[in-house]
């Protein structure tokens, strides 16, 4: 009797301790608000989560993510930001199969720069912050304050048109706006084409390097001003209208942009000089993988904007990589390919923006609507 009497106290305290929770593993809570991804990362304990983000592009690796020619449906990257290039600020998402036909990145490559609400575990994906297990996918259609997307009813002209019709209608809509002159387009450049990390550059077009704003000139270099449909091309120079058009006018290095000079595009070629990714042989030229799907888009904006109605030759692409002062530019089946290869990723979307805002108040359609490329040129 006595020893039962001694053993009371520790029953009871026993008892206590299990009606407290003291002595088991209990699950992790889940977080009830929605989270940044800069607070997922910071919340990897196991726990359900939901996360709000940008998706920037497809995990490969613990510190790999690609943006472009995505090799699977399986996962997709995170950010607060849809320019954000730093794996470190990415949260890797896990896509069940239930959700890869409608998420994945192979499927849906327009999804990049779009914003979306994902709920799964905070747990380590490819070994880096990640969202595994996801239970629910939604969104698609959000916008970055820098990515916000066409204005509703700016193509409402164009609607259910294909084909030449649809060409038509694309250019009465994009064909009222401002122009710039060949000064203006100087401080139009370092606006649209500044470096997401770093607000004093400016990202090259062909060499992808990062620039000082102020080392705009002529010198060895320095960078100019290249027209990507090449303003020989038509005969156009540097008139207002398509020869100050920043829809394809770009920031590039002076030698590279040399190189270039007046070549179609087409693929293959030998290595270039401070461009690496670079080709070039005698009659074309080709970008860096990163950035063929703009020269394309910017090619086929200038064909469908500029038709020969105000003054300019009506320009055109064509199968040709020989075309010299023609108004043509080549090559269209490569071009077509490039576009679907490298679709529009936060960076080209964002430009377009800001020259609808800043300057020009019209839109590229193909980086709003890059199925359109299939329909006008099939």
């Amino acid at each position: 009797m006595t020893a039962l009497r001694s053993l009371r106290p520790v029953l009871l305290i026993g008892v206590l301790l299990a009606l407290l929770g003291f002595g088991t593993t209990p699950a992790p809570a889940a977080t009830s608000a929605t989270l940044t991804v800069a607070a997922a990362i910071q919340q990897q304990t196991g726990a359900t989560g939901t996360v709000s983000g940008y998706v920037v592009g497809q995990p490969t690796a613990t510190n790999t993510v690609v943006r472009s020619n995505f090799p699977n449906d399986y996962a997709l990257a995170l950010a607060d930001s849809a320019g954000q290039t730093s794996t470190a600020s990415m949260l890797y998402v896990q896509i069940p199969s239930g959700f890869r036909s409608a998420y994945g990145l192979r499927s849906n490559p327009s999804l990049v720069g779009q914003q979306i609400t994902v709920t799964g575990k905070l747990a380590a994906y490819f070994s880096h912050p990640g969202l595994t297990g996801a239970t629910a996918f939604s969104g698609g259609g959000g916008s970055d304050p820098g990515d916000p997307g066409d204005p509703s009813d700016y193509y409402a002209g164009a609607e259910g048109k294909t084909g030449a019709a649809l060409k038509s209608a694309l250019h009465t809509i994009i064909s009222n706006q401002t122009k710039l002159s060949y000064d203006q387009v100087w401080n139009a450049l370092k606006d649209t084409d500044q470096d997401p990390n770093n607000a004093n550059n400016v990202i090259l077009l062909y060499s992808g390097r990062s620039q000082a704003k102020s080392t705009n000139g002529g010198d060895p270099n320095d960078w100019n001003r290249e027209h990507v449909w090449a303003k020989s091309h038509g005969d156009f120079g540097t008139a207002t209208g398509p020869g100050t058009d920043v829809h394809h006018l770009r920031p590039e290095d002076v030698s590279v942009n040399g190189i270039r000079g007046n070549l179609d595009f087409d693929n293959g070629g030998g290595t270039v000089a401070e461009c690496s990714g670079c080709a070039v042989d005698g009659d074309s030229f080709s970008p860096r993988a990163a950035v063929r799907g703009d020269v394309a888009r910017m090619i086929f904006y200038m064909a469908v904007r500029y038709e020969g109605g105000d003054g300019f030759a009506n320009l055109e692409p064509n199968e040709s990589v020989n075309n010299g002062t023609a108004p043509y530019i080549g090559k269209l089946s490569v071009l077509k390919a490039w576009s679907q290869a490298d679709p529009p990723d936060a960076f080209e979307k964002r430009r377009n923006q800001v020259i609808y805002d800043n300057w020009q108040h019209n839109r590229n359609p193909f980086i709003d609507h890059p199925e359109w490329v299939a329909s006008i040129w099939p």
